[in-house]
């Protein structure tokens, strides 16, 4: 059975940095695609980044230039690095593995 885990979420200052974690049990996350997406409260759940089986990356337009997404094939594990974290980027960031899902990680840009 596959199950995601995600970490790295927190409380940072709106400018600052954070790395959210991607932890998948029972597939291989490089011979799949691996997606981030997030949700505001009285929001619905939108696509943030994904990251294909052959390295093609797509982003949302509100984190380009400031998120990247990328795994290490050595551990098995997905990433999302958000720097220029502002406000508007407070939400639960849920890591997607083929179809599977994880139960999200909270993001809290706040001064």
């Amino acid at each position: 059975q596959v199950q995601i885990v995600e970490s790295g979420g927190g409380l940072v200052q709106p400018g600052g940095s954070l790395r959210l974690s991607c932890t998948p049990n029972g597939i291989i996350i490089r011979f799949v695609t691996m997606a981030w997406y997030r949700q505001a409260p009285g929001k619905q759940r939108e696509s943030v980044a994904s990251i294909s089986s052959v390295d093609f990356t797509t982003y949302a337009d509100s984190g380009k230039g400031r998120f990247t997404i990328y795994r290490d094939d050595s551990t098995n594990m997905g990433y999302l690095q958000m720097n220029s974290l502002k406000p508007e980027d407070t939400a639960v960031y849920y890591c997607r593995v083929a179809s599977t899902w994880g139960q999200g990680t909270q993001v809290t840009v706040s001064s």
